[in-house]
């Protein structure tokens, strides 16, 4: 029996999917999908199983997911399913699926959070005052 091995990247977080064939099975740090919470982030990791079909219900599904926030972590374990289930398949029809509904499925966000600097008060980006006269 193969197993697959993908991972994802969205902000701080970062996950690992491992996927080996079963019978539909997916665990999201050993938790079953089913028990993931809020809602929106459980439908977020659902998104590439339901375009997958029938696939992945033939698979088992073992995500590790560390670091950034709720929205971080479903969205990189999201890219981690999307990415081993492409190398399961090793389908150009269902790639091309994923792409078509949403790009983020298959291509990493490279967007990070933009350093403070000093003398700033927290802020990234923001001007200093100055007064002239």
């Amino acid at each position: 029996m193969k197993t697959f091995h993908a991972s994802g990247k969205r902000k701080q977080a970062i996950a690992r999917a491992t996927l080996k064939q079963g019978n539909g099975l997916i665990r999201i740090n050993n938790r079953p999908l089913d028990f993931t919470e809020p809602k929106m982030s459980r439908l977020k990791l659902m998104e590439p199983l339901i375009l997958a079909g029938d696939v992945a219900g033939k698979v088992d599904i073992d995500v590790n997911v560390a670091g950034g926030g709720i929205t971080s972590q479903a969205e990189a374990s999201r890219l981690a399913i999307a990415k081993a289930l492409v190398d399961f398949t090793k389908s150009d029809k269902l790639k091309e699926t994923f792409l078509n509904y949403d790009r983020n499925l298959l291509v990493a966000d490279v967007r990070r959070k933009e350093v403070a600097k000093p003398n700033r008060h927290g802020h990234a980006r923001a001007k200093v005052q100055k007064s002239y006269r």
